[in-house]
């Protein structure tokens, strides 16, 4: 059985998000500043549309978490003393850039990335957890959904959810709006980034559309969002190094193939 009772493989989702703001409070009052992200994170951002996802079939089965390097004993002695085991093994072999910690008495499974979100491009996030709580900054959880070169339906949800719900600015001041330059900047310092999140900001549209969960009204932001966030990344200017690479395109890969460790 689950954290919530609930059969093996998912979890109540105000279990989980009860449960992550208790770790981040606990780690922060510590020193060491710990974010969600994953559809936890997106859940929690998104307050106003959150309750979309139950027609959307949304299931939840572990707690995603970003921490500093160099915050790492810090982030497992607070887990640990909240009954989580570490795996060891993968701390080593991924030369402590991640780590995975199961709760065998209640099934959760908590993943915690250090300094890096890895997935098919890396998403630095040097300065950027002091930025929201309990979550990453919007803009973060968007680039951790949209970097996914084989993007899922669940994936797509959330990052239409987290432009639904947040106006596109210049900016990270207000932490309840979506931080164009920041996407921008990040596409600008890597062509495959900006190659995978355009190709995926198009099936967002396209998938939008055939939602009945969304309004008209709901579909239109959607699109006129996508459409502004893709002006930020025409515009902002591209280094030597990018527009060499884009000139390769798509003759040569331009991800990392990412397996799943679980």
């Amino acid at each position: 059985m689950s954290a919530a009772g609930t059969p093996h493989g998912t979890a109540d989702r105000a279990a989980l998000e009860a449960e992550v703001r208790r770790l981040v409070a606990e780690a922060e009052a510590v020193g060491a500043p710990m974010r969600v992200l994953g559809s936890l994170g997106v859940s929690i951002h998104c307050p106003a549309t959150a309750h979309l996802l139950r027609s959307f079939k949304r299931t939840y089965s572990d707690i995603d978490l970003a921490a500093y390097r160099r915050n790492a004993r810090e982030v497992t002695r607070v887990l640990a003393a909240s009954g989580y085991v570490e795996d060891r093994q993968l701390a080593i072999d991924s030369e402590g850039r991640r780590g995975l910690y199961d709760h065998p008495s209640n099934g959760t499974h908590v993943d915690v990335f250090f300094d890096v979100l890895e997935f098919c491009h890396p998403i630095v996030l040097a300065g950027r957890l002091e930025r929201d709580s309990p979550t990453l900054p919007v803009a973060d959880l968007l680039l951790s959904k949209l970097q996914i070169v084989k993007i899922n339906e669940k994936d797509v949800i959330d990052a239409i959810l987290l432009i639904l719900e947040h106006p596109i600015i210049d900016g990270s001041a207000d932490p309840d709006a979506l931080d164009g330059r920041r996407i921008a900047r990040a596409c600008a310092a890597e062509w495959g980034l900006w190659r995978t999140l355009t190709l995926n900001l198009d099936k967002v549209v396209a998938l939008a559309r055939t939602y009945e969960q969304l309004t008209d009204e709901q579909r239109a932001t959607v699109e006129s969002r996508v459409g502004e966030l893709l002006e930020w990344l025409d515009l902002e200017p591209k280094p030597l190094a990018w527009r060499v690479r884009a000139k390769v395109g798509e003759r040569r890969q331009w991800w990392t193939d990412v397996e799943e460790v679980r």
